[in-house]
């Protein structure tokens, strides 16, 4: 039996189900689909999913698909500077979704169990049975990152407060017989107004548009070529043509959170646990961060470790968060509305982002580096994470008990690491204090899992 269930092989039930797996444990990861999907939603990878997926090895792997390195990103198509952030990536990388699904996928221990639809969960005392497939899985944890329309939430009737869609957009994979000269040749920031056009790799383009068309039609109406043709000659001219609609999908400006992100056995994390309008490249960011910080503080939970509310801190730390891009997304959704209201609003938010100070806390925002949680004092970019998901010590002597929960190394800077990369003791005598805060007592310390166990990822 494993210790976890995920439900969704979505880039953040892949890297929760990673990071459990370098904790030692058995995760079996639960997908509706047949077959890996080919859609990217995403293309884009803020600073810190780039720190994230190097600190564990991932990003040798997503490399080859990167299509841009972009200084910048953008609020609400108003550019925002990246390249003096404090980072060893200040930069977004352009690269789609399913590359990143990918080459985490590449690296679990356990394949994914494909064609397995969730359609009940029950859980009780000891764990939690999922019915997939028509098969029934017990495990003692289910993390539940099974998208925006999440079955898991569904099913257990978890309340998901927050605002319906006011506009309606539509996004596509497409092929082009014809176009401009100079249109879409290379991935760039975004613009507001409908007919923003991407190249992705093998003659692929993405297309968003969002005209008074699309506010017509209803959410289930089909999404057609026609339709697209007459929004991107609207926006390009008469010189592009619509060839081959790969995919098509009409989304809106809804913004939702789940009142709490742990029931019972239960956890959610990525579009699961929140939904809201893609734009300024915070989504998949958002899921991926959701992950690392949950996978470690479920498996330090299983295995005995954790201290005390560790495994609520997951919600506590990861639900502001969540909530303050709901806002920046609504904000963002309302500077591009196609109205003279709004475009005034627009050139006052664009004249106080030239402001030195706003535009680096928009920045350190949007990209996720200025994300620091209560008890940390910021990432350290320069610890790399033990591949075994321990947290780790740099600089400083283990009081005794603590052999084997920690990993020791050396440095002139001392520092106590989490997990998930964030510092959480920085030097003095109250090291042992720290320990006890975020792992546990010294009791609870002593190494339960054999170095065969460790050895994942």
């Amino acid at each position: 039996m494993p210790d976890v269930l995920v439900a969704g092989a979505g880039p953040t039930g892949l890297l929760a189900a990673y990071e459990l797996e370098r904790a030692g444990l058995d995760v079996l990861i639960l997908e509706r689909d047949v077959r890996p999907t080919t859609q990217s939603k995403a293309l884009a990878l803020q600073p810190r999913s780039v720190e994230v997926l190097a600190d564990r090895g991932l990003l040798a792997a997503v490399e080859p698909y990167v299509e841009a390195r972009l200084p910048a990103g953008h609020f609400s198509g108003i550019p925002i500077d990246y390249t003096d952030l404090p980072t060893p990536f200040p930069y977004q990388l352009g690269v789609e979704q399913a590359h990143v699904a990918a080459a985490i996928e590449s690296r679990l221990r356990t394949p994914v169990l494909r064609g397995a639809a969730v359609t009940a969960v029950e859980q009780d005392a000891e764990g939690v049975t999922v019915t997939a497939g028509g098969r029934r899985h017990r495990a003692g944890w289910l993390v539940a990152a099974d998208g925006g329309h999440s079955t898991v939430r569904t099913l257990l009737g978890a309340a998901f407060p927050g605002m319906s869609a006011r506009i309606s957009l539509v996004v596509a994979d497409l092929t082009l017989a014809g176009k401009p000269a100079g249109l879409a040749d290379d991935w760039q920031l975004p613009s507001t107004g409908s007919g923003f056009l991407l190249p992705l790799s093998g003659g692929r383009f993405r297309a968003i548009v969002g005209g008074e068309e699309q506010q017509r039609l209803g959410r289930d109406a089909p999404v057609t070529a026609d339709e697209l043709q007459r929004a991107l000659t609207d926006a390009h001219g008469p010189e592009i043509k619509v060839g081959e609609v790969l995919w098509a999908s009409r989304f809106g400006d809804a913004a939702r959170q789940l009142e709490r992100y742990r029931h019972g056995r239960v956890l959610f994390a990525g579009d699961a646990a929140h939904i809201h309008l893609p734009i300024g490249g915070q989504g998949l960011n958002l899921g991926l961060q959701d992950a690392v910080n949950l996978g470690w503080k479920l498996a330090a939970h299983i295995r005995g470790h954790a201290p005390e509310g560790l495994l609520d801190g997951y919600h506590d730390e990861r639900h502001p968060i969540a909530a303050r891009v709901l806002v920046s997304t609504r904000a963002q959704g309302v500077l591009g509305v196609p109205d003279p209201d709004a475009a005034a609003v627009r050139a006052v938010v664009t004249e106080l982002l030239a402001v030195p100070e706003a535009h680096r806390a928009v920045a350190l925002e949007l990209s996720g580096i200025g994300i620091a949680y209560p008890g940390t004092t910021g990432r350290a970019t320069d610890v790399p994470a033990a591949p075994d998901g321990r947290p780790v010590l740099v600089g400083a002597s283990l009081p005794a008990g603590w052999a084997g929960r920690v990993e020791t190394r050396e440095g002139t800077k001392p520092q106590l690491v989490r997990p998930d990369g964030y510092v959480v003791w920085t030097g003095g005598s109250d090291l042992e204090a720290a320990l006890h805060r975020w792992f546990g007592p010294p009791s609870a310390a002593e190494d339960t899992v054999s170095a065969a166990a460790r050895g994942t990822g």
